[in-house]
């Protein structure tokens, strides 16, 4: 069995989750855009059914996005985004009491609803640049939060990718967005170095040659590399599975401890 460093626990609402090796977070996206499985989940029995295979196949957290990050990407309004995913979120949590349940999302209001569904962790590619009421919202619930890395909207991030020094921008953004959420009371965090977003081809490798300098701040490391299109343009369309087995198995030597996917059972070996 594949190892984690030390032995970890995640406090959700006083409850210890523990975990002493790599977890996989299976990716159930209930958009019509994103950039790999757009539209094959949205719709309720599609989504049931991939809910049921996610959890058949090995994730230990299921995380629900209704609105696409992708490069590029317009927005939706906050009351579409809720409508995509309200379902599945209220089925998640009844059906699988035992899994992580996720959302992907950078609005506080639809943390707070989904929240108070009964899901336990918020994963936020703003790291709360793009809604200031939701550091708050996590610090009164008292639950995990994931912290990513990005500049600028998905619409625009791609035009941001001149870094005087990509690793210590990051850096310098974690400590500060660490600093505000721990004098909140929060300290469940789960740091994503953002990859893809505002990030070149190279950058994504640098990020990764670099992956275990962010273990200095001794927060759990999350990736989310799959099927990206680096990876695609690095390995082709056609090997853009093996492409992501392979930098997933680098990101876990170098200290990644969630892997987020599309691809569970394929993964399966890697934590094994």
């Amino acid at each position: 069995m594949r190892q984690i460093s030390i032995k970890r626990s995640l406090n959700i609402r006083g409850n210890l989750f523990e975990y002493n090796k790599p977890l996989i977070m299976g990716i159930l996206n209930m958009t019509p855009d994103s950039f790999y499985d757009g539209g094959k989940f949205n719709s309720n029995d599609l989504s049931l059914e991939r809910l049921d295979n996610m959890v058949d196949e090995g994730a230990s957290i299921i995380d629900i996005g209704g609105c696409s990050t992708r490069p590029g990407s317009e927005s939706i309004s906050l009351e579409d985004e809720w409508d995509r995913i309200k379902f599945i979120i209220k089925e998640s949590v009844k059906r699988y009491p035992k899994k992580l349940i996720s959302v992907d999302t950078y609005r506080s209001e639809i943390a707070s609803r989904a929240l108070s569904e009964g899901v336990h962790l918020i994963n936020d590619v703003s790291g709360g640049s793009f809604d200031s009421n939701m550091f708050n919202v996590i610090s009164e619930n008292k639950i995990p939060y994931v912290l990513m890395h990005l500049r600028g909207t998905p619409k625009d991030m791609m035009s941001k990718t001149d870094y005087d020094d990509l690793i210590i921008d990051i850096m310098s953004y974690f400590k500060k967005k660490i600093d505000k959420l721990n004098s909140l009371g929060v300290n469940d965090i789960i740091l994503d170095p953002g990859f893809g977003f505002a990030k070149d081809f190279d950058q994504n490798f640098e990020i990764l040659d670099n992956l275990s300098v962010f273990s200095v701040f001794n927060l759990p490391i999350l990736v989310g590399l799959s099927r990206k299109s680096f990876i695609r343009n690095k390995y082709g369309v056609e090997n853009s599975l093996e492409g992501t087995l392979e930098m997933n198995k680098l990101a876990l030597e170098k200290g990644a401890e969630i892997i987020r996917v599309h691809d569970i059972k394929e993964h399966r070996n890697l934590i094994a």
